[in-house]
Order: C-alpha cells, then structure tokens, then sequence
C-alpha cells in the first residue's frame, strides 16, 4: 500500500475514533481532517492531485453546493420554527391525541415522518418531544411507549426526502466519481424512501405497544409527569430543601452573596430571599445579605450545617417550591448544544437566563447539591425555578429543550408564518423548473432575510456550523479517496466478494454495509467513507449509480439499533428511561422491514434484478 493511502486511512481512523470515544467534537475532527490532509499534501505526498496547489483543493469544500444547501436548509427550518408553524402543528396534535397507544403512536410517528420531510430530524424530535410529554401525561400512557418510535419515525421521513445530511452528500458523490455521474433529483429519494415510511410506521403501530417497555411511573415518567409537585417528588427536592436565617451577630450580614462562596465552597443553592415581607427570587450575586434574611437552600444537610459556624440558624422548609409563585421548569442540552462539557456555572446560567438550576437527573439519579458545578453530558435532564416570563428566553435558546408543565398556547398563523411555509413549496417549484437544489434552497434562505423572517444573529446560530465543518473534512477524505485508487480498489474487492454480483444484491449489500457503520460513527461519515466504494461498485457493474446511492443514503438513515448512532435517540433516552437493548428489541424488527421494503422499491421504481 503506497504511502499516501496509509497516511489517508491514518488520518480518517484517528478522527473517527477521536469522535467514537468522545474525545473530539467533530468539526474539530473536520478540521484535523483539513489540517492533516492539507500538510500531507504541501509536504509532497500526492493525496488530491495538483502538487503544493492541491492544498486549496484540500480545503474546498466549503465551495461545494451541499454546504450551502444545508445552511440554507437551516436558515429555512429556524424560520418555520421561529414563526410558531411546527408549534402550531404540534399543539393541534396533542388534542387529538386522546385514545388508544397504538393511536397516539401513530399521530406522533405520521407528524414526525412529515415534518422530516423539510426540516433536519433533530429539530423535529426537539420540536415534538414536549408535545408528546404533555400527551402522555394527559393519557396516561408511559412515555417510553412513545418516544422511541418519534425517534424513529424522524429516521424513516428522513429516508424519502432529499433534504437530509446524508442524502444531499451521496448526491454530491456522484458528481465527484470517475466519470462523473449525474446528480440525484429533488425527489429522487420519495418513491422508496415513502414506500419504507409506510412499512415503518405500520410496524411501530403494530409492535412498539408490544415492545417497548412500561416502566414504574417513578422512572418511566420521570419526565412526563410534569406538573409541579410532580417533579418536586420525583428529583426528591423536598429532602433538600432548607430555611437559613441570618442572626444579627453572622459574619454574613452585609455580605454580598457572591462574597460568600456558598455556591463555590459548599455546593449549596440559594433559590430566594425572604426580607420581611418581599420575596426575592433567583437573587442576584451582588444582592447584599442583611440580619434577619431568610435564605432558601438547596443542599446536603451536612453542607448547610457548615453555615450554623457563620452564625445562622437552620431549618426545614417544607412548602412545596411550587406554592411559593415561581416556574419550576426541565430542560435538557440539544443534542448538538455546544454546552457539553462544561458546567453551568462556567456558561453562568442563573445570570444568562434568570433560573436557578435546583436538582440534575442523570441516568436515573437525582443530584440537588454541586449542580452548578457538574459537567454537562448527553442525557442529562435539569429541573430549574425562575420566573415564568422568562420561559420563552430558554424556549427560543437553540442551546436548550424545554419541557413545561403545560404545552405553550398555540399562536394564530400570522403572514410570516404563511411566508416560511410559501418558502419551502418555492425550493419544491423552482427544483422542479430545472434549478439546481442548492441554488433554490440558497434562494429562498436569502428570501427568509429579506423577510426578516429571522433575527440576524439567530439566523447564524440557526446553522448547525459542527456539522458544516466536519463534511467540510469529510470531504476532503473523499477526494483523497477517489484520486489515490483507494476507492476504485475497495469497489473491485466489493464485487470479488459478491458471490453473484447483480444489481438488487448490491443495492442490499450498500444498505446493510452503511446501516452497519452508520451505528457507530454517524450517517455523515458513514456516507463519505462508504459511499464512493458503492458507487465506483455500481459503475463497473454498470448498475444505474443513482439507485445505488439512494440504498446507501437510506441505510446512512437506518439508525435503528442503538441510541448514540443518532442525536435524536439520545434526546429520547432520558425523557423514556430506556436502556440500550431497547433500542435492539424494537429496531431489529424495523430494520428488516426497511430492507424488505427497499429491495421491493429498487426493483419496482427503478428497475433492479
């Protein structure tokens, strides 16, 4: 093997096990990808052609149509959700969905496989959890009977739809292989991908009742049963709950809070002030402390004890938190927030967004002591108190998802919200008039701001920039894949191994080979580490490429087996309390009815044998 392969491959296994063991983000993996290809190629190695000019070659990627598809995908998704369409939709939901499981299921799951249609699966499954909640609770139905097969659902619309990460990468590996191929059309993806979206939702209907577990409410619930004193029972806040009252001699009088330390030594929060008869909630850290004060903690007895040594005097508080007149709200981290890693006093949270963070449910433990110190991971779900204006100030942060008491009330349509709508159908009519996607999508992205459809700064924080950069290395690894042969030799070693090489067995062979990898490190890399191998293998087979770009692009999609191959399925596994073999009981099942179904498209809508 020469040694620009073995630099190549090197390169590519680093970053993706950097990302498997959460170790890198992966734009900072896209940017190794970017930086190690780049220098391999100015030092002389011979990985995408063109000697040291090779290295802008290396870093153009952020030139290609798929990156500005995808922004502007974005852009126009933030818009349709800025403007209340999907709450709107999602609250007309809720009040149907009285009845049967197996009715709710289906509701939720059709919304979803719908809305994945237009808009990135991530923002669906943040988009209907909380309405979902809400409706379990007012059904009585465990929430875990519910969540997994949303997830999922998200994952079968986004099959039948061109506006996917996965999807819109295959159709640019087309354009790159030798020769260059033919794009994929607008609704290149609909007649399989709407086919598997029937079977799908017709077998979650049937099994996910069956299936899915129906946990004790403590934890099946956890999240679902969400009015106040519910949730004050569940993260067990009344056992930490204290009074500390400032006696005239205590070295805290006239103090300012932040001077104290009572947050930084001793882990403990104060949710509010009594100074006679005024109540000052999620007190500012330059609230200076007098005599008399009387401080609500939260806390570990023995850590409040510590202040009876500075002169207070310590009690019990047992009102409930929710007849004391603030909001007492959960969130949990977006799956790509950019807050993981980090605690909440490092982004300072109580000053950002006025709510005190009083209790951290993580893997089915409840932490009320140090919250503010604790790192942020994947699953963690946060129960805070604050004013109930602020609601909206965490609802319309991208960092967060917001699950209330009770589902927001659904706002008129108003013209911008006709207009975000009006949007997506001109990307549909104008790709149908012959424009390339990327110049519609982009078009009507530009329209949206013209229309001032979005704030100009959210309409940047709109743009998931992660993903952006890391396909920007990813496809840099493609280029490097195709110009030194290893592409033209994987394919060939492919149909050596076929026993019967045929059209249909390959189209079989991409969606197994990408659902396999999509499991552990994503749909985007799995479509640019495989896709070009399945496509080189369709061309000397002289099977139509395009369908075998669309098997690869839907098992990029199938990420049916376990919760890390999709963000949408971790956002689903705290909310259901579900376990890792869940995810297998139920998505095993799905996955043979998606290929059934995809062998059954292939050969009905586009031919193959």
């Amino acid at each position: 093997m020469s040694i620009e392969r073995l630099f190549l491959l090197g390169a590519l296994l680093i970053a993706l096990y950097a990302i498997m063991r959460g170790r890198w983000r992966i734009d900072v993996a896209g940017l190794f990808l970017l930086v190690t290809l780049g220098a391999g190629q100015y030092l002389g190695l011979d990985l995408v052609g063109g000697g040291k000019k090779g290295v802008l070659t290396v870093f153009s990627g952020l030139a290609q149509p798929m990156v500005y598809t995808l922004m502007g995908l974005f852009i126009l998704t933030r818009a349709l959700t800025r403007q209340g369409v999907l709450d709107w939709l999602a609250a007309r939901l809720v009040r149907l969905s009285e009845g049967s499981e197996s009715r709710l299921t289906v509701l939720f799951s059709a919304l979803a496989i719908a809305l994945s249609q237009v808009m990135n699966n991530v923002a669906v499954g943040a988009l209907l959890l909380p309405g979902a909640m809400q409706s379990a609770r007012h059904t009585k139905t465990y929430p875990s009977k519910l969540l997994m097969p949303i997830a999922y659902a998200t994952a079968l619309g986004g099959m039948a739809t061109y506006f996917t990460t996965a999807n819109i990468v295959m159709s640019e590996l087309l354009t790159a292989a030798r020769p260059p191929q033919a794009p994929l059309g607008i609704f290149s993806f609909l007649p399989v991908g709407g086919l598997i979206s029937l079977a799908g939702l017709a077998y979650l209907a049937l099994a996910a009742p069956r299936l899915l577990p129906a946990r004790e409410p403590q934890s099946a619930q956890a999240l679902a049963r969400r009015r106040s004193e519910d949730l004050e029972r569940l993260y067990h806040l009344g056992e930490r709950l204290w009074e500390v009252r400032i006696l005239p001699d205590s070295p805290l009088a006239g103090r300012r809070l932040r001077d104290t330390r009572i947050g930084d030594t001793l882990g403990l929060s104060v949710i509010a002030i009594w100074r006679g008869s005024e109540a000052l909630f999620n007190p500012a850290s330059e609230t200076v402390l007098h005599a008399g004060d009387v401080l609500l903690v939260s806390g570990r007895a023995e850590r409040v004890g510590h202040l009876r040594e500075q002169g207070c005097a310590i009690g019990r508080e047992t009102q409930p938190l929710s007849e004391m007149g603030v909001a007492l709200v959960e969130i949990i981290p977006s799956p790509h927030s950019h807050l993981f890693g980090k605690s909440l006093r490092q982004i300072a949270f109580r000053r950002r967004y006025g709510f005190t963070a009083v209790a951290l449910m993580r893997r089915g433990r409840s932490y009320r002591t140090d919250v503010g110190n604790l790192i942020l991971e994947q699953g963690d779900a946060l129960l805070v108190v604050g004013p109930a204006e602020r609601i909206p100030d965490l609802r319309h942060d991208l960092e967060w998802i917001v699950l209330e008491s009770e589902a927001p009330p659904a706002r008129r349509l108003g013209w911008r919200a006709w207009a975000s709508m009006a949007l997506f159908g001109g990307v549909v009519g104008f790709s149908l008039l012959g424009a390339p996607v990327y110049l519609a999508v982009t078009g009507m992205a530009l329209a949206a701001l013209w229309l001032r459809l979005l704030p100009a700064d959210e309409t940047y924080r709109a743009i998931d920039w992660p993903v952006i950069i890391f396909l920007t290395g990813m496809y840099a690894v493609g280029l490097g894949m195709v110009h030194t042969g290893l592409v033209a030799d994987a394919g060939h070693a492919l149909m050596q191994a076929l026993p019967h090489p045929s059209p249909l067995l390959l189209a079989g062979v991409a969606f197994l080979l990408s659902t396999a990898l999509t499991q552990f490190i994503g749909s985007q890399a799995t479509a640019f580490v495989i896709g070009p191998i399945l496509i080189n293998a369709a061309i000397h087979l002289n099977t139509n490429p395009q369908a075998i770009a669309v098997a690869t692009a839907i098992g990029c999609g199938a990420s049916f087996l376990t919760p890390v191959s999709h963000p949408v399925n971790l956002i689903m596994v705290a909310p259901g309390n579900y376990r890792f073999s869940d995810f297998t009981r139920l998505g095993a099942g799905l996955l043979v009815v998606t290929l059934l179904a995809l062998l059954a498209g292939m050969r009905i809508f586009w031919g193959l044998r």
